[in-house]
């Protein structure tokens, strides 16, 4: 697995049940898209979506995914749309294995 999922309270609310199943139900690449927009972009989708849109159009970029900047972007969308309706931070869920 590429991020590890963080152990929650021993008795979560709904809130965080519902934080949980969405973070458990991450597949590898959505981990490893929080990972590095924690890690690379201080937690601001906004400036990763920039540096994958200028990638895609041939301009400088940031870092390298290895492919599908397309499927990256729409994963994005979900993970960020999560986050806004839960009022969490997924990297405060996922953390890069050491």
């Amino acid at each position: 697995m590429v991020g590890e999922v963080l152990d929650m309270a021993s008795a979560p609310t709904e809130d965080e049940q519902s934080v949980r199943q969405f973070v458990t139900s991450m597949t590898d690449e959505e981990r490893m898209l929080v990972v590095l927009n924690s890690e690379l972009y201080e937690g601001n989708w906004d400036e990763m979506l920039a540096d994958l849109r200028g990638r895609l159009d041939g301009h400088p970029y940031i870092f390298k995914l290895a492919h599908r900047i397309e499927d990256d972007l729409d994963r994005i969308a979900r993970l960020r749309e999560f986050e806004g309706d839960s009022g969490v931070k997924l990297s405060d869920y996922v953390k890069l294995e050491t």
